[in-house]
């Protein structure tokens, strides 16, 4: 699903509102590897203050699962970076796990990443994604034993996503040396792409990242914050971050 070097961007569908968000992932289309598109939820606890309000702005401008659906569709209609769902997995479950993998591969999701879905209770959803061609992602952190980085590594059929930190997503000023040992630590016993995320916001976030052996870096707060502070207007910046993040693939 990734290939190294891959830039990976997340935005959260619906924010400032659906259609906006069509025009944005077109613009990420231009520099992306694989774009990440967050479904808005109530209490994304693993997020920090700048994703949870751009999901709180998302939810209040009425989005639903299904305007996250039809906004994929549309995408794919002219473009081919892959897709994955970032979600939680309350909408899913009230969907019907089944149906909901069904409908958004038939839609053209090419995978996703169920936040709060531990590996060990995942049976259900797995399965669904096998006999849907759905690409799965699971989450890793500085705490996760090798033991279970390896049922992580098993159970996540396009990568493995590394957590650089302690805490919740949101722009940093400098990577901690967790994610450096995290990176060495995973290559050791994974045998998936590895991709970082939580906290890189600058090329050098980038470069430095897949210097130490990652497959993709994931930025999304720091381009969710340009959509706070510009709304529908965001297109132009959220290009310049893009074109300049691009440039920390250039690590040679």
């Amino acid at each position: 699903m990734i290939r190294r070097p891959s830039l990976i961007t997340y935005v959260t569908a619906g924010d400032p509102d659906i259609s906006t968000t069509l025009d944005i992932l077109k613009v990420l289309a231009k520099y992306s590897d694989l774009i990440e598109l967050g479904i808005p939820f109530s209490d994304p606890m693993a997020d920090g203050r700048t994703i949870e309000k751009s999901h709180h702005r998302a939810l209040k401008s009425g989005t639903k699962v299904e305007d996250v659906l039809r906004v994929v569709r549309e995408f794919k209609r002219e473009h081919e970076n892959p897709i994955v769902l970032m979600s939680y997995y309350n909408p899913i479950y009230v969907k019907g796990v089944g149906r909901f993998v069904r409908i958004a591969r038939s839609s053209g999701v090419d995978g996703m990443l169920i936040v709060d879905l531990p590996v060990e209770e995942a049976n259900e959803y797995l399965d669904a994604c096998y006999r849907n061609d759905m690409k799965t992602v699971f989450l890793a952190s500085p705490n996760t034993t090798n033991e279970r980085l390896r049922m992580i590594d098993e159970a996540s059929s396009g990568f493995v996503y590394l957590v650089s930190l302690y805490g919740t997503t949101g722009v940093r000023d400098k990577l901690s040396n967790l994610v450096f040992d995290l990176i060495k630590r995973a290559k050791s016993i994974c045998k998936k792409p590895l991709s970082v995320g939580f906290g890189v916001s600058k090329a050098e976030h980038v470069r430095k990242i897949l210097k130490a052996g990652a497959d993709g870096v994931v930025v999304g707060s720091a381009i969710v914050r340009v959509i706070e502070e510009e709304g529908r207007e965001s297109c132009d910046r959220i290009d310049e971050i893009c074109r300049e993040l691009r440039k920390g693939l250039i690590f040679h």
